[in-house]
This record gives C-alpha cells, structure tokens and sequence, in this order.
C-alpha cells in the first residue's frame, strides 16, 4: 500500500474518531428546541385555586389507563377533603414549599443514615418469606392532596373486615404502611372517623419475633407486641402497633398485609387517615402484593381531577423507558438510569457519573411522588438555569420566590416559548417535558418560576411537578421504569 493512501486512511480514522469522542460529550439528539406556555391559562387556575372547594360529584365510571388492566373502579371524583385555607396563591404556594423543603431533609437524612453505616440496631425508639396473595392486576384512584394540608397525593382504599374505605397518602419514598387508630393518645385531625380495629375481624397484631416486625428500622417489643415508630424531617411522626389486616384495593381483597395502627400522630397528614408506603422495602404495599409491576400518574397539583394507581399494569407501547436501579445501602429508593439533561435541544456539559450511586450508596437520582421540586447537584443545576436563562433573554425578569432563583413576570403574556427541557437515558431514550412542568406560576398575577432547585446533597431527586400528566410504571421483575406522557 502506498503512503498517500496510508495517509488518507489514518486521516478518515482520526476523523470518526474524534467524531465519535466529541458525540460522548455532546451527543446529537432530536428533541423539539422549544416548547409552548399558557401563561393565561395557567394564571386563570392559579385565581381558581384560592376557593377551590371539594368536589361533591357522584362516583362515576372509570376507565383504565392501561390496556393490561383486568380491574376498573368506580372513582371518587373528589380532589380534596378540606378545600383550601389560604387566602391566595402565593400563600399557598410557600406553604407547599416549607413542606417539600421538610420532606427533603427527611429524605436526605435518611441517605445520610444509609451511606454512614448507620443499621437499625443503631436507631433507638423514642416510645419506652412473608406474604401471600395471587399475583393480580390492581388499580386505584389516585387525587391531588395539595389542599388536604400535606402537599403529597391520596389514594382512596379499604381497611378492614368489613372494609372503611379510607383516603391515605401515596408516598413513593415510605415502606411502612399505617393508619390512624383507636384509642387515640394524640392524633391529628381526619376526614372520616378514626379507625377502630377492634371493629375489624380481620385485625391482629403481630408478634416480636416475625418477619413483619424484624424488617422494621425503628422498633420495640412490649407485651410481646410489635410497636412501630415512623418519623420524618418535617417533625411528623406515628408511633403504634405492628398489625395485620385486610386491604381492599379496587375489587381485590388482599388479607393479611402488615400496617401500623398508630396510636400517637403527628404532622402534615391532615385529611388522610395514614399513608401507603410504595417503596422498595419489604413493608411497602407491591412487595406485600407481590407485585411485579405498578404504576400512577399524578394529576396537576391545582385539579380537582382524579387518576389511578395501578398494580400488575404494564407499560404502554410507546413508554419511554430507562433502567430501574436501587441502592444497595438502601432499598427504599427507585433510582433512575439517567444519563445527562438537555435544554434547548443542547445538552448540558456534565459527566454521565453524575447521576451514578458509587459504592458508599451516595450520588444517583431517585424519583420520588413526595418531593415537589426537582432537586440537582448544584453544579448540574447551575448548567441548567443557565442554559435556560440564555434561552429566555427577551422574558422580562423578576426577583426570586423562596427556593427559585430564576422567575420572570410574564403578566402580560398570553402565551410564551420557552427552551425545552428533556431527560435523556440509555439507548437513545428521551423524556420531553411539557413547559407547564417546570415554568410554573407562584402567584396570580404572572410571577412564573423555572421549577428546579439545587442542593448541596450528592442524591439528586426527580419530583412530583416534573412528573405531572405523565404515568410512571415501574417494572420491579425487569428493573425498568417507564414514562407515558397524557397517560393518566
């Protein structure tokens, strides 16, 4: 071979090569550049929500968002048990915002906890193979609990034999379910009657030594009863008895599923009877169903509109889908397989290790249905507002709300284009989201917020506003996780 053409095949090689390292760090992609707001629209609800009142709509027929649903409800159109006590918005939305900042801390502590090496032989209690039902496909209805006092989501269940059908907070980032029981030394306020278990057949209380009771993190055995505490880090708290007793879901009965009938309450519960642990632990309702799959869509934070939450569902055919993956310190956790962030069709210069969990049980990205905002590293948040702000120079801008840093006074607008923001995942995998999902109003007279906040943790997390409109299935059995837009 002559030298000449050795030369011109060592050039084209240089050529792919350095091609090929410069798409690792700034891939090309296909992604819409921009996206359209409807300030007008989204200000009208923020004026509505003020005297936003409960729904009192007669039940009415549902249809499942997924095609492999065997079960249908009979929904209760209802979006709040309390209506709205604060006197505008903007109060509203602080309040929101005080509360996402606790359940942050909460979350943050316990990674803490679990990246220190700290077991639950550790913790110590402030109060001086294990389940067994055919695998079946399951739903039930899931509402927006903003105006219930919480700032999470409700799901409407049945506890009991004969079932009281109860409203309890969904919460992706809690194993231990529990309710409010009698006697009550200190509970807060309800919605229904507080349940009285001695009502129920189905109640019994679980022994010390169980499988249940040993896969607490914070426990204590007084007469030979199981006694439970659950604390967050915005003070509340349930301290009770370990118990046993039937779950109505939908159609489906599921006996003997282990909750915690506490006793002494505390905290931003107001309006729901206890809460659903839908995480990953052994106490968390899918692996008490056995189940190999669920999935929720939650509905706008300011509706009264109602959705699902669906166990044995699959994903829809055109699912984004990405890796499902846990931490090994703890197993409460989803974490996604993200692999970097796009504004404006660009991708943000940050290494795809920033969203790897290392070997200590620090870093990755969770999603979560009980944080709000979406939280990133501060440096990966920087790239993103100011990708952003680069984006948005003709908006007219305005000073900062609480956590956001980036606002702009759009009162003038009736509608607005904005740069898109997408996730991306392995094999190509691409998650658009709608404007509306992170440029949200704090006010009713145009004040609108880029809706992503940094933090100082190593975790970062992908919250519920983020994931509005959009249902999250999650395939426990092939460790996938699936994103269906306009699917709840």
């Amino acid at each position: 071979m002559c030298c000449s053409h050795r030369c011109f095949l060592l050039f084209v090689f240089f050529l792919a090569s350095h091609s090929t390292a410069t798409s690792r760090i700034l891939p090309k992609i296909s992604v819409t550049t921009s996206t359209i707001l409807d300030v007008a629209g989204s200000i009208r609800k923020t004026k509505d929500a003020p005297s936003f009142q409960p729904n009192q709509q007669e039940e009415q027929s549902h249809t499942p968002s997924s095609p492999t649903s065997s079960f249908s409800l009979q929904l209760h159109s209802r979006a709040s048990v309390r209506g709205n006590e604060h006197p505008d918005y903007k109060s509203l939305t602080l309040a929101r915002f005080d509360r996402d900042s606790a359940r942050v801390k909460s979350l943050m502590a316990r990674l803490d906890l679990a990246t220190n090496n700290i077991t639950k032989s550790d913790l110590k209690p402030v109060i001086t193979t294990m389940y067994t039902t055919e695998q079946q496909e399951i739903e039930a209805p899931l509402i927006s609990g903003t105006t219930q006092g919480s700032g999470e989501y409700f799901t409407r269940v049945g506890i009991g034999n004969p079932a009281r059908e109860v409203y309890m907070v969904l919460d992706t980032g809690s194993d231990v379910n529990w309710l409010q029981c009698a006697p009550c030394a200190d509970c807060y306020h309800q919605t229904e009657p507080i349940f009285e278990p001695s009502a129920s057949s189905s109640y019994a209380t679980l022994s010390c030594d169980t499988p249940q009771c040993k896969a607490l993190e914070v426990s204590e055995c007084r007469n030979a009863t199981c006694l439970y505490e659950v604390s967050y880090g915005d003070g509340s708290r349930t301290i009770g008895d370990l118990a046993t007793d039937t779950l109505t879901i939908g159609s489906a009965k599921v006996d003997d599923v282990a909750v915690g009938c506490g006793h002494s309450n505390q905290g931003l519960f107001v309006g729901a009877a206890g809460l659903l642990g839908l995480g990953g632990g052994l106490l968390a309702l899918p692996s008490q169903l056995n189940a190999t799959s669920f999935s929720y869509c939650l509905v706008d934070r300011d509706s009264d509109s109602v959705s699902t939450v669906e166990f044995g569902s699959g994903f829809s055919p055109d699912a984004v889908v990405a890796p499902l993956l846990r931490n090994h310190r703890l197993d409460t956790f989803y974490y996604v397989g993200l692999t970097g962030i796009s504004v404006g069709g660009e991708m943000l210069r940050i290494p795809r290790s920033s969203f790897e969990v290392d070997e200590s049980g620090g870093g990755g990205i969770i999603i979560d249905s009980g944080t709000a905002v979406t939280r990133l590293q501060t440096g990966i948040y920087d790239s993103l507002r100011d990708a952003f702000v680069r984006g948005t120079a003709d908006l007219e801008k305005s000073d900062g709300v609480a956590m956001f840093d980036t606002c702009y006074d759009l009162s003038a607008k009736a509608t607005i284009e904005v740069p898109t923001v997408a996730f991306h995942f392995p094999g190509g995998n691409m998650l658009a989201l709608p404007a509306k999902n992170y440029m949200i109003p704090v006010d009713s007279v145009g004040t609108f917020c880029l809706a992503f906040a940094p933090t100082a943790s190593s975790v970062a997390i992908i919250g519920n506003v983020q994931q509005q409109g959009t249902r999250v299935g999650f395939d426990l059995a092939n460790s996938l996780i699936g994103f269906s837009t306009n699917k709840c």
